[in-house]
């Protein structure tokens, strides 16, 4: 068996008849009768029924068929791939994610994109982690960055880094005195967190809940920013990833801690829509992402001495 007695099969499936497929593929209706007699030989199995001027394609002919199809698929697919690599990288591609994400993630990774491809038009949009999952379902996203676990059919789940989440404090606070902090120690505690329905905000819940805790909430946002500028200004503490503060540490204006036996981590992750073949911008920027992740991941690590 050939690929071009599988082209064959398709030209007869698709036309109905040995002369019509000659047609098509310009060749003889006798070359078409030679190949199919050929196949036939070496399976041991007729693949075409011939009813007078009729023909009806028997179940090792559709088998064949949908064989066809794959390789052909496959093989445009393959083609396609090695073309792409000997153009220029164009067009556009949309990237969502959350607040941390486009702060602290998204800016090394498409600079180096950026350094590789410097004809692709990027879009970054900060959201929720439903608007960014709505706009790759839509169109408006074509990858994003989010925080993980989530549930979505729809949606192809890749985990990638886990970031440790910290305690942070302005520097004179009290519990920044304290050579350790434990759960009974936050009770009484405002504080300023990422808002509801967010999946850092559900770790932490989960947290406070677990140590039968229940301190005052006095601020929820989205913007990691606005919750760093309310800590400073000694309204209330949080729990966030100590990527978000690490400069903030090494300039003394914020103080972060771990909470004693108590380790918080959340995981983020690539989502992108379930599809046959992703677009090459996309898997650009997949591959990119691997040679800068060891910058990434030692950027979301806190100093085990803290």
């Amino acid at each position: 068996m050939d690929l071009r007695q599988l082209e064959i099969i398709r030209a007869i499936a698709d036309t109905g008849s040995f002369t019509a497929a000659g047609e098509k593929l310009h060749v003889s209706q006798s070359a078409i009768s030679r190949q199919i007699l050929l196949l036939e030989d070496e399976l041991g199995e007729p693949v075409f029924h011939r009813i007078g001027r009729r023909i009806r394609i028997t179940a090792a002919g559709e088998s064949l068929l949908q064989l066809s199809h794959r390789v052909f698929r496959d093989l445009q697919d393959t083609v396609s791939a090695i073309s792409d690599t000997r153009e220029a990288l164009r067009g556009s591609i949309g990237l969502v994610g959350g607040m941390t994400v486009c702060l602290y993630v998204f800016p090394r990774l498409l600079a180096e994109v950026r350094r590789i491809h410097p004809s692709l038009d990027m879009r970054v949009t900060v959201g929720s982690t439903q608007r960014s999952i709505e706009m790759l379902r839509t169109g408006g996203g074509d990858l994003g960055l989010l925080t993980l676990p989530i549930e979505a059919s729809d949606l192809v789940s890749v985990p990638l880094l886990q970031e440790e989440l910290l305690l942070v404090t302005y520097p004179s606070h009290p519990l920044a005195a304290q050579k350790q902090i434990v759960p009974a120690d936050l009770d009484k505690q405002p504080f300023v967190l990422f808002e509801t329905g967010s999946i850092t905000r559900r770790i932490v819940e989960e947290f406070f809940g677990r140590e039968r805790i229940s301190p005052p909430v006095i601020m929820e946002t989205e913007n990691v920013e606005i919750i760093k500028a309310m800590v400073r200004s000694g309204l209330g503490i949080s729990i966030v990833p100590w990527q978000a503060v690490a400069s903030d540490v090494r300039a003394k204006q914020l103080f972060v801690s771990r909470i004693a036996g108590h380790p918080l981590v959340r995981q983020f992750g690539w989502l992108y829509p379930k599809m046959t073949r992703l677009p090459r911008a996309v898997s650009e920027v997949l591959r990119v992402f691997e040679t800068v992740r060891p910058r990434l991941v030692a950027a979301a690590q806190a100093p085990k001495a803290l």
